[in-house]
This record gives structure tokens, C-alpha cells and sequence, in this order.
């Protein structure tokens, strides 16, 4: 890889870290500004370069440097929020594979691969919080309260950032391929 692609990888896995600290409290799952980056990092680096920078935010939060909402470490696969952390690592390679491969530049057309991207995101959130609250914490809770605090409680305001960022990267999407297409002209 380029150091370019590593530095684009790098920002958008710290664009995630510090979405993770802006945050409202809510039960069980705490309503963050990661899913922005999430959005971001599909759509304006594509697939393979989206994925790589979640997986990167993840592993660092895994080896325990604290940018996770509740810190960091190993010990964060166990707490119920972690799907999540799967989710946006998928969720942003689904956002871009999808921009990618249809070609989505109309600010509806980017919604909905935005959309795509938080389905993916809230199901295996919600999976993970199912399963984590009954197999690690031993205190089940029922597929309706997991669906209330896990996915009908903080999608809202995931629903705005959704349409915030369709608009953002129908904006910006085009300046930057151009900006590419300009640098490619004068290496040339």
C-alpha cells in the first residue's frame, strides 16, 4: 500500500475514535457518531480501503488503546456493544461495495446505501446483544427489548446521520474523484 492509502486508512479508523467519544446516553447502547465515519469511510474509500479502516479502529481498540465508548482491550468482545464493532467494519465495505458497484451518486440512491450500511450495523449489534446478555452477562433479555434498546431506541438519530451523510459524500464524492483524475493528469 501507499502511504497515502494508509494515511486515508488511518484517518477515517480515527474519524471513528473520535465519533465514539461524542456520545448521549441511552440503556444499553449509547448513541455515538461512529456510524458518520462508518458512512465516510465506504462510500469515499471504497470497499476494501472502508473495511480496512473500521477492521484497523477495531483491532487498536482490541489491543487496548481506549477508543472504543468504554475504553478498549480484549475484554471488550464480552461487552454487549461490540456487534456494533463488527457491524461497522461490514457495514462500511457494504456501503461502498454498493456506491461502487452501481455506480450511487443521486443524494437518494447514497441514502440507501447508507441505509444498507446501518441494517448491517443494528443486525449484528442486535445479534451480539442477544447473545453477549445471555451467555456472558447471564442476564437474558427477550428479542423485544433486545429490538427496543438495541435498534428502535437509538436508530433515529442514526437515521439523520444517515441522511446528513447522503448529502455530505454527494457533495464531496465528486470533488474528490476529480481532485484524483487532476493528480493522475500531472504525474502523467
Amino acid at each position: 500500500m501507499k502511504a497515502k492509502t494508509i494515511s486515508y486508512v488511518a484517518l477515517f479508523a480515527a474519524l471513528t475514535a473520535v465519533g465514539a467519544f461524542i456520545k448521549i446516553p441511552i440503556p444499553y447502547i449509547p448513541f455515538t457518531l461512529q456510524i458518520l465515519a462508518v458512512y465516510l469511510a465506504g462510500a469515499l474509500l471504497g470497499p476494501r480501503l472502508g473495511f480496512l479502516s473500521q477492521l484497523c479502529y477495531v483491532l487498536i481498540g482490541l489491543i487496548g488503546v481506549p477508543v472504543f465508548t468504554d475504553g478498549g482491550g480484549l475484554g471488550y468482545v464480552f461487552k454487549p456493544t461490540f456487534g456494533y464493532l463488527i457491524g461497522y467494519v461490514l457495514g462500511a465495505y457494504v456501503n461502498g461495495w454498493l456506491i461502487e458497484r452501481f455506480r450511487l451518486s443521486s443524494i437518494r440512491s447514497i441514502f440507501l446505501a447508507n441505509f444498507a450500511s446501518l441494517i448491517t450495523v443494528y443486525l449484528f449489534g442486535c445479534v451480539w446483544l442477544y447473545e453477549s446478555m445471555k451467555w456472558f452477562l447471564q442476564t437474558p433479555i427477550s428479542i423485544y427489548h433486545t429490538l427496543l434498546y438495541g435498534f428502535l431506541l437509538p436508530v433515529p438519530g442514526d437515521l439523520v446521520l444517515c441522511a446528513l451523510c447522503s448529502l455530505i459524500i454527494y457533495q464531496v464524492k465528486p470533488r474528490i474523484v476529480q481532485f484524483v483524475k487532476n493528480k493522475e493528469v500531472n504525474v502523467q
